[in-house]
């Protein structure tokens, strides 16, 4: 296992290149030429680092990328391209390694990941039975990329998500997500000479506010989150129409579909007042049974090469590896890159723990395809 450890880290400079590829390769989710050319340089640096090229998968004009070594039924390897940054945030947030850390927008959520991926790949002497499946949507749900994100984790026994890690622990719970949106529908009325006349939108949604928020449980894990609010248009019109979105994250698929059945319950509080509803469950709980066998696995390997103890953690906030946990297939998340600032001014890379992560995605990946790292002298199960 020394072996592996060695070689990843000598290639450090290696990985870091890459990286500051990918993350000046800027790809906002909803630009398409963006994402396109972002998936280029992903492409560009796989087929070097592994020799072979990836199919390109279209969907919607947002291409997705498979590469598949041998049958590449036993792992599938997890990740995205995309990020929520817009093209232009580099000239605030620049590409820079400096005092242990790499800073720049889409760095740790997850460009990092992504090169750690391949860079972990090419210290196998061998692949076989694995797959690889990168999109360029999961910033924005996975609209096109879904279906193809269940079907490959249907035809595979396990998933590791190069996710970025928080802390340097494991994700082996994720929260299922539901998202709503509510239009309410009013009457307008002059607001001074005849009030009476109107069904005032706003004072609707502040009762359906106070409804949605009881059908939240503290002690369930379950929480349901009024967000984006709107309604009106003059300050002397009473208010003939309002919008709500809602943000409902779970811990199990039961609650899920308790709020569900909840949120489609609710009727209108005021007369004249009419309710809608869009939207639903999004994406199904990751729950620990579904991580635990890859855990242990993975903290018996994190110790084997060195590292020490391995945590795991249950969070809020969902990925892809909940689609994959929801189509069955055992998954563990988290195996990106080490450092913190999703989405924020403060996103950060670890550098030194760039190829101890790297190692241990090829200490794994050697293990459930039955092969053994690069001078290891060791076959996996």
């Amino acid at each position: 296992m020394t072996a592996i450890v060695t070689a990843l880290e000598a290639g450090l400079p290696g990985l870091l290149a890459d990286i500051e590829e990918l993350v000046r390769t800027e790809s906002p989710s909803e630009d398409l030429t963006a994402v396109t050319e972002c998936a280029r340089v992903v492409a560009g640096i796989g087929t070097r680092l592994t020799g072979a090229a990836p199919e390109w998968i279209d969907g919607s004009g947002r291409p997705a990328l498979r590469w598949r070594f041998g049958s590449g039924d036993r792992v599938l390897l997890l990740g995205h391209f995309d990020t929520v940054w817009p093209v232009g945030s580099l000239a605030g947030h620049p590409f820079e390694v400096a005092g242990g850390r790499l800073t720049g927008p889409g760095c740790f959520d997850m460009k990092a990941g992504v090169a750690q991926l391949f860079h972990a790949l090419s210290a196998l002497d061998e692949l076989d039975g694995v797959s690889v499946l990168l999109t360029g949507d999961e910033e924005i749900g996975a609209p096109t990329s879904r279906a193809l994100i269940e079907a490959e984790a249907r035809r595979t026994r396990a998933v590791l998500v190069l996710e970025a890690s928080e802390g340097g622990a494991l994700k082996t719970e994720r929260k299922g997500m539901s998202g709503y949106g509510l239009t309410i529908a009013g009457r307008a009325a002059h607001a001074g000479l005849e009030p009476h006349k109107g069904v005032n939108a706003t004072t609707e949604l502040a009762h359906q506010v106070i409804a949605l928020s009881a059908l939240a449980d503290p002690a369930a894990g379950t929480t349901v989150t009024p967000t984006v609010a709107s309604s009106g248009t003059t300050r002397n019109t009473v208010p003939d129409a309002a919008r709500l979105m809602v943000d409902v994250r779970v811990a199990t698929p039961a609650e899920q579909d308790r709020v569900d059945r909840a949120v489609h319950a609710l009727r209108p509080v005021l007369d004249g007042a009419s309710l809608t509803f869009s939207g639903g469950p999004d994406r199904p709980p990751l729950p620990a049974t579904a991580s635990a066998a890859l855990f242990e696995l993975a903290r018996d390997h994190y110790a084997e090469l060195g590292f020490g103890a391995l945590r795991g953690v249950a969070v809020g906030g969902g990925s892809d590896g909940n689609l994959t946990a929801g189509a069955g297939t055992p998954t563990l998340d988290g195996l990106g890159a080490v450092g913190g600032g999703a989405h924020a001014d403060d996103e950060h890379v670890i550098v030194a723990e760039l190829p101890r992560r790297a190692a241990l995605v090829a200490s794994l990946v050697s293990s459930l395809q039955g092969t053994s790292p690069a001078g290891s002298g060791k076959v996996g199960p």
